[in-house]
């Protein structure tokens, strides 16, 4: 996510908590960005696990898998 829609949320945030708070296209722009947030950290983290794998004490290693539901 880039570095300028981090800022607006923090700036959306900081208005939020003003006492003239957000206009309803504000609130919905800063939802829109919360969103893309929060789908970027989980991509980032489903990343880093896509990569991780497990040591097991005989020094094989497995790749780490889906738990399954």
């Amino acid at each position: 996510m880039e570095q300028t829609k981090i800022d607006r949320i923090n700036e959306l945030a900081r208005k939020a908590k003003s006492p003239e708070g957000l206009t309803q296209q504000e609130e919905q722009e800063r939802a829109a960005l919360r969103r893309e947030y929060v789908d970027a950290v989980l991509g980032n983290l489903q990343g880093q696990l896509d990569h991780t794998y497990l040591q097991r004490p005989d020094g094989s290693k497995e790749k780490l898998k889906k738990k399954e539901e």
